[in-house]
C-alpha cells in the first residue's frame, strides 16, 4: 500500500472521542500518520449545542467546531470526511469505505458513537420524521419551522427530547411530548427529578404524556406515503404532527467491528485499556461498554462527551506506550429553560434517594446512595453540590442522612464522615 491508503493509526468517527485522539495522540508527540474517518461532510464538531444553542440560533455552526478547519492540516491529520468504513479485515489490518476504496491501518480506534433508533410502527417510512443527531439533522427541522411548521411532537422524554421540547416551545411552537414509560428520565433519574421536570415542560406549555404507546404516525387521508400529519397512540387518540421527533436512544455502530468478530451484544466490549477483543482495535464513546468502576463493576456503555474525550486520552497513552487503567469520574449535563443541570457519578443499583434544597424554588439536588453510600448526585442549579458532591462519591463517603438532606450544610463538611 502507498502512504495515501496506510495510516499508523486510522481513527474511525469523526465525533468527540475520534477528534480527542487524534489531538491526544499529537499533543503526546505521536509523529506517526494519523487518518481520520467521518460519515459527515464536516470536520468534527460538538455535539450536545445541536439540541441546545444550535437549535435555538444562540450559535452558529462555525463556533461548534473542536478545532478550527485549518488545525487538522497543520496537525497532519488527515481527514477523510463523507465517507463510512463498511467492512474490517483484522488478519490483513485493513479496511473497506463506502468510496470503494481500502485502507490499511497500524492501530485501529473505533469512535463512531451510534445512530439514532428508529419507530417500528405503522407509518414510520413518512417524511417529516427527524432524529436530532447531526448538523443535517438539526438544520431539516429548522428549515420546516421557518417554513411554518407549528405542530410537533415529540417521541421520548429521554434528555435529548427534553432539551428539544424546551427548544421547540421558546421557538413558539406547539409541543407534546410522549413517554412510553410512566415517567419522563425513568433510566437515568429517581422519581423527584423526573416529577420536577414533568412540572417544568408542563409549566413552559408542553403537552407532556407519560404511560402512552405510539401506535401509528397517520398521513394525509387517502394519499400513500407523504407527510406526517398525526400521532395515533394506543387509545385511538389522534395527535395532530406537522412535524416528529424521534429521541428514543441510539443503536451502536458497532456493525463492520462485530462483524469482523470483536465481541459485544450492547455495543462492543473493550477492556480496562479500551481494547477490544480485535488485536491492535480500540473503541471509545457511546459504542464502547466496559466494566465501570462508578457502577459496581456494571458493563454498560456511557454516552456522554466526558466518557468519549477521556477515553480518546486513554487510547492516545496506550498507543504512545504510556497505558493506564481507564478511570475517570462521569459527570453530565442538560440545559433546559433557564435549568443547569449537572450530574456527577452513575446512580446505577441506587436503593436510595435524599433531597437537598426545594424543588419549588428550583434550586435542589437529589443524592443517590447504595448501601449507605453516596454514588452519584443530580444537581438543579447547585454548583456548590455538584462541585462538593463529587467528592463524596469520589471517596464513597456514607454521610449522616438527617445532615445530608440539611441543604444549609455544606456537602464538603461529610466528605470525611467515617462509615458505620
Amino acid at each position: 500500500m502507498s502512504y495515501e491508503d496506510m495510516f499508523d493509526v486510522v481513527i474511525v468517527g469523526a465525533g468527540h472521542g475520534g477528534a480527542q485522539c487524534a489531538v491526544a495522540l499529537r499533543q503526546g508527540g505521536f509523529t506517526g500518520s494519523i487518518a481520520l474517518i467521518g460519515r459527515e461532510p464536516e470536520p468534527p464538531y460538538e455535539r450536545p449545542p445541536l439540541s441546545k444553542e444550535y437549535f435555538a440560533r444562540e450559535k452558529t455552526f462555525d463556533r461548534l467546531y473542536i478545532r478550527p478547519p485549518a488545525f487538522w492540516g497543520e496537525k497532519d491529520v488527515h481527514l477523510f470526511l463523507n465517507t463510512e468504513v463498511t467492512g474490517v479485515d483484522p488478519s490483513k489490518k485493513e479496511l473497506a469505505l463506502s468510496t470503494g476504496k481500502t485502507m490499511g491501518y497500524g492501530k485501529l480506534v473505533w469512535a463512531t458513537g451510534g445512530d439514532p433508533r428508529r419507530l417500528s410502527c405503522p407509518g414510520s417510512d413518512l417524511t417529516g420524521l427527524h432524529p436530532v443527531r447531526t448538523r443535517a439533522d438539526c438544520d431539516q427541522l429548522m428549515g420546516e419551522i421557518d417554513g411554518g411548521v407549528e405542530n410537533i411532537v415529540v417521541i421520548g422524554g429521554g434528555y435529548i427530547g427534553l432539551e428539544a421540547a424546551a427548544v421547540l416551545t421558546k421557538l413558539g411552537c406547539k409541543v407534546t411530548l410522549l413517554e412510553a414509560l410512566p415517567r419522563v428520565l425513568a433510566r437515568v433519574a429517581g422519581d423527584e427529578l423526573s416529577a420536577f421536570y414533568e412540572k417544568e415542560h408542563r409549566d413552559h406549555g408542553v403537552d407532556l404524556r407519560t404511560g402512552v404507546a405510539v401506535e401509528e404516525l397517520v398521513g394525509a387521508p387517502g394519499v400513500e406515503g407523504g407527510r406526517v400529519r398525526g400521532v395515533k397512540l394506543a387509545d385511538g387518540t389522534v395527535i395532530p404532527a406537522d412535524a416528529v421527533i424521534v429521541g428514543i436512544g441510539i443503536v451502536p455502530a458497532v456493525g463492520a467491528l462485530i462483524a469482523a468478530g470483536a465481541a459485544g451484544s450492547n455495543g462492543v466490549d473493550i477492556d480496562e485499556y479500551c481494547r477490544t477483543s480485535l488485536p491492535d482495535v480500540y473503541a471509545i464513546g457511546d459504542c464502547a461498554a466496559f466494566a465501570a468502576d462508578y457502577a459496581g463493576g456494571t458493563v454498560m456503555r456511557v454516552e456522554s462527551v466526558q466518557n468519549a474525550n477521556d477515553q480518546a486520552a486513554c487510547v492516545a497513552k496506550a498507543i504512545l506506550g504510556e497505558g493506564h487503567p481507564y478511570k475517570a469520574f462521569p459527570w453530565f449535563w442538560s440545559n433546559q429553560y433557564d435549568l443547569r443541570l449537572q450530574t456527577a457519578g452513575l446512580s446505577v443499583g441506587y436503593d436510595q434517594t435524599v433531597l437537598r434544597g426545594s424543588p419549588d424554588e428550583r434550586s435542589f439536588s437529589v443524592v443517590y446512595l447504595k448501601a449507605g453510600k453516596v454514588i452519584a448526585l443530580d444537581c438543579v442549579n447547585m454548583v456548590k453540590d455538584y462541585v462538593q458532591g463529587r467528592k463524596l462519591v469520589e471517596s464513597g463517603a456514607s454521610p449522616d442522612i438527617a445532615r445530608l438532606a440539611d441543604a444549609s450544610v455544606p456537602l464538603k463538611e461529610l466528605i470525611h464522615i467515617p462509615e458505620t
